[in-house]
C-alpha cells in the first residue's frame, strides 16, 4: 500500500470511565498493598491491558477457590453473583469490587423488580460474564435470558401483566431496541428501566461509528474478539454500509491484502481498548505510505467514577 490514505478516527473512541476505574483500582491495590494482588477474571476484556498489570504484580484467575488465603482479590468491571462476595467473606478474604457503576445500577434494578414480584426478562449474551453476574444476583430461575428477537416468541410468563426486562450494557443498541419493540408489542404491560440499559459509552461508540462508516472503504476496530462492545462495533459498522469491517487485536492483526486499495479507512476502539493502541495501528498505516488523520467526534466524555474509599482514604 503506496497510495495516500485517509484515516478517519472515531470519537469517541477506547477506555470508557467504567474501564478507566477498574484498571486504576488494580494500579493502586498493588501500589497500596504490594504484589500480587489477586483479580477475579480478566479486568477488562483485552490482553494488552492484562499483561501490562500482570507485569505490575496482578494475578489473573478463573475463580476464587484459585486465590490463597489471606489474599487480597479484585473482582472485573463485568460484575460477580452475589455468591463470590459472599464466598469471599466467608473466607475472610480482603476484596475490592471494581464492578462498572452502571453495571451496578442494573443489578439494582433487578433486584427492584424481583421485590416488586416482577419476572424479569434480560436481553444480553449467554455465557458473557456481565450477564452472569447479573443472573447472579437473584435466586436460579428468576431471570430469562433473550438474545435475539426470535426468542421473544418462545416465553412462557407466569403472568404476562407481571414482566420487567433488563438488559446487558454492551449491547448493539439498534439490535437491542428490536428485541425491546417484540417484548412489548407482545408484553404491552412488561416494565423497562428508567433510564437505557445500554451504557453510555456503547452508544456514542456505536454512534461515531454510523458516522464514518458509510463513507469509508474499510473500518478497522481495536478491541478484543471476547469484548462484547468491540465485537458490536464490527457489526455496526457493516450494518451502516461499510463492504470490509474487522476486529484487530494490534498491528501485527492488520490484513494488508485485504487493506490494498482501501482509501478512506475508519478505524475505532472499543471500551477496553487503550489509546495506545489505536497509535501502533496509525503508526502501521504511516510506514506504508502518505497517511491524513481527520478525527470525527459525535460526542465528548467527562463521565469519571469514584474508586473505593479503601484506595483512597
Amino acid at each position: 500500500m503506496t497510495h495516500p490514505v485517509r484515516i478517519k478516527l472515531a470519537a469517541p473512541r477506547g477506555f470508557c470511565a467504567g474501564v478507566d476505574r477498574a484498571i486504576r483500582i488494580v494500579e493502586l491495590a498493588i501500589e497500596r498493598f504490594g504484589a500480587p494482588v489477586y483479580v477475579r477474571h480478566e479486568i477488562v476484556h483485552n490482553r494488552f491491558v492484562v499483561e501490562r498489570l500482570e507485569a505490575l504484580g496482578a494475578v489473573f484467575v478463573d475463580e476464587l477457590a484459585e486465590v490463597p488465603e489471606g489474599a487480597k482479590v479484585i473482582f472485573s468491571a463485568h460484575g460477580v453473583p452475589k455468591s463470590v462476595p459472599a464466598e469471599a467473606e466467608r473466607r475472610e478474604l480482603f476484596y475490592l469490587d471494581a464492578t462498572c457503576p452502571l453495571v451496578s445500577k442494573v443489578h439494582v434494578e433487578a433486584t427492584r423488580h424481583y421485590d416488586q414480584g416482577l419476572e424479569i426478562i434480560l436481553i444480553g449474551h449467554a455465557g458473557h460474564p456481565e450477564v452472569i453476574g447479573t443472573m447472579g444476583q437473584l435466586p436460579d430461575g428468576a431471570v430469562s435470558l433473550v438474545e435475539r428477537v426470535g426468542d421473544v416468541a418462545a416465553i412462557v410468563p407466569r403472568d404476562a401483566n407481571q414482566l420487567a426486562y433488563i438488559t446487558q450494557t454492551t449491547l448493539s443498541v439498534d439490535d437491542t431496541a428490536e428485541i425491546v419493540a417484540a417484548l412489548k408489542s407482545r408484553f404491552p404491560k412488561i416494565v423497562g428501566p428508567h433510564k437505557e440499559d445500554i451504557c453510555y459509552a456503547t452508544t456514542n461508540r456505536q454512534q461515531s461509528v454510523k458516522e464514518i462508516a458509510d463513507g469509508c472503504d474499510a473500518v478497522l476496530v481495536i478491541g478484543a474478539p471476547n469484548s462484547s462492545n468491540s465485537m458490536r462495533l464490527v457489526e455496526v459498522a457493516e450494518r451502516a454500509g461499510c463492504k470490509y469491517a474487522a476486529l484487530v487485536q494490534r498491528a501485527s492483526e492488520l490484513d494488508w491484502v485485504a487493506l490494498e486499495n482501501a482509501v478512506t479507512v475508519g478505524i475505532t476502539a472499543g471500551a477496553s481498548a487503550p489509546e495506545v493502541l489505536v497509535e501502533e495501528v496509525l503508526d502501521a498505516f504511516r510506514a506504508r505510505g502518505p497517511v491524513t488523520v481527520e478525527e470525527v467526534r459525535v460526542q465528548d466524555e467527562n463521565i469519571e467514577f469514584k474508586l473505593p474509599r479503601a484506595l483512597v482514604d
